[in-house]
């Protein structure tokens, strides 16, 4: 097998550091309380940032994409781009404007997002891409993944708990404050 020479070379301790992620898990009781994590999200969010949003329909990425645009202060609804594959919503003060793609239809990775401009896009704004793992981590060496799942236990006691694993990839998210978003009910 032929080895791929890494674009940049780092240096040993920048790359242990790149490597490390910090990881937080959150358990939110409601989609309120789901939205409410955006918010306090998006108080570590600046121009830039790359969020992927992953989890199974109706596991709550849109209620917490909300959550994000109002803590952002972005204009306009905040709702599933699904069926138009991107949203942006300009910032109604001096704050990155939001942008929310769906990639679930999307089947190529990044290749197939290109007519998105979203490598354009990145740099002066939020970039939230549901559906995105696979699709677009070439975007950026930093990103936030979301993974929100399910709680497991029984149906009627559990159906609005979801468990949410927030992990920082690449310097930006070292020591960027993510264990403190446990402030709602977490392990």
């Amino acid at each position: 097998m032929e080895e791929v020479p890494r674009e940049a070379p780092r240096s040993p301790a920048a790359e242990a550091l790149a490597e490390a992620a910090a990881e937080t898990l959150i358990t939110v009781d409601s989609p309120a309380s789901m939205q409410e994590l955006g918010r306090r999200i998006a108080g570590l969010l600046r121009p830039g940032d790359l969020v992927l949003l992953t989890g199974e329909l109706g596991a709550g990425k849109t209620t917490l994409t909300r959550g994000l645009g109002e803590g952002l202060g972005v204009r306009g609804a905040v709702t599933s781009p699904t069926f138009v594959i991107a949203r942006v919503h300009p910032s109604l003060g001096d704050g990155p404007p939001l942008v929310h793609v769906d990639a679930y239809r999307l089947g190529g990775g990044l290749d197939e997002m290109e007519d998105l401009d979203l490598d354009v896009s990145l740099p002066e704004s939020v970039v939230v891409v549901e559906w995105g793992d696979g699709k677009v981590e070439e975007l950026s060496d930093d990103r936030l993944h979301v993974v929100i799942g399910r709680a497991v236990g029984h149906e009627e006691v559990l159906d609005d708990v979801r468990e949410v694993a927030l992990r920082g990839v690449g310097e930006r998210w070292a020591g960027a404050g993510l264990a403190e978003l446990a402030g709602l009910t977490a392990r």
